[in-house]
């Protein structure tokens, strides 16, 4: 299959109450608004290279509006939409703020994805400039800001039906998977558009409730920043829900906390960079540190909330084993596997 996505461009939330919301994004995560469209607000990073990758929009609860993706030209655009409306999922075309001509649908488990090529290259004028040529606008003057959009997870009751169907019909690479040391049930799995080691990752969801996400990640360029933002956000009154620490899959430093709404947002950085055409997706344990590359600590419950609320475990796990639902619920619960 040609190319056919090149990367994730922005994602659209909900949250019950925009304006805690946005204040918090611009006060406390340090990202600006460029626009306020119909009670949508528009939001970018310092270094984001389009108008904006972070929507607001009013709505009763905090959930996924839409995750888009730019294509690798007006032509790729075009075939993936073919392939989505072959593949029984029908869509419709819209016109985006500041992407034009674009494919809306809602895949297979409930998950809105928006499609384009068009896009509007930011480039700051006055004294928002950068004096770096290749940098869209100047550094933020907020401690440990992010640079960029990283990448979304979502929930899905079936991970490697998820896997294979974005896989076939979009393209994208996939890169590994965790599976429970107890049973041969995958809970987290990452796909990639690129060379990073995943911008699109997905989780277990034993709910009945579909197209729900985990979290969504901006990036920042260090460690050191990484650590700094942890710190500024403590003064702050934010609480840190997990890390700072290092994934296993990926290696990236992490730091999970939660906007207004309880929507989970994630910073990131490291990694590697995987630029192999024929990869074969590794199958790690949590074990062996999928989660926390260290396996010296539990990853807490709450980790396992995804947006919208939702009911516990369902039919997914009926059969299961006693000693196999705990597991199912939080794979990194014990000590030593993250």
């Amino acid at each position: 299959m040609i190319s056919l996505l090149s990367h994730l461009s922005y994602v659209a939330i909900t949250s019950p109450d925009v304006e805690a919301s946005v204040r918090f994004y611009e006060e406390q995560v340090g990202l600006t608004v460029v626009d306020r469209i119909d009670g949508d607000v528009y939001l970018r990073c310092w270094g984001d290279y389009y108008r904006y990758s972070v929507v607001v929009k009013p709505g009763p609860e905090p959930s996924l509006a839409t995750m888009a993706w730019r294509t690798t030209s007006p032509e790729a655009l075009e075939e993936a939409a073919r392939r989505v409306q072959e593949a029984g999922i029908e869509g419709s075309w819209v016109e985006g703020n500041a992407i034009g001509r674009a494919f809306e649908f809602v895949g297979p488990w409930g998950h809105s994805m928006t499609l384009h090529w068009d896009a509007q290259h930011h480039h700051a004028e006055g004294e928002a400039a950068s004096i770096y040529p290749d940098r869209p606008s100047r550094r933020s003057r907020f401690a440990g800001a992010p640079r960029q959009l990283d990448h979304v997870t979502i929930a899905t009751s079936d991970v490697d039906a998820f896997v294979r169907w974005y896989v076939d019909v979009l393209g994208f690479r996939f890169m590994a998977r965790t599976v429970l040391d107890e049973a041969p049930i995958s809970v987290f799995s990452v796909l990639t558009t690129n060379e990073k080691s995943h911008d699109l990752g997905v989780v277990l969801d034993g709910s009945s409730r579909a197209g729900r996400v985990n979290h969504y990640a901006f990036w920042v360029d260090t460690r050191e920043e990484l650590l700094i933002a942890a710190d500024t956000l403590m003064e702050n009154g934010t609480d840190i829900e997990y890390g700072p620490s290092i994934h296993g899959i990926g290696e990236q430093n992490f730091l999970y906390y939660r906007e207004p709404s309880t929507l989970r947002i994630e910073l990131n950085t490291g990694g590697y960079r995987n630029y192999v055409p024929d990869w074969d997706a590794q199958t790690w344990k949590p074990s062996l540190g999928s989660n926390n590359f260290y396996r010296n600590s539990q990853m807490p419950m709450s980790m396992t909330e995804s947006f919208p609320p939702a009911d516990g475990p369902s039919a997914t796990e009926e059969g299961v084993p006693d000693e196999i639902k705990d597991a199912l619920l939080n794979p990194y619960a014990a000590h030593g596997r993250g």
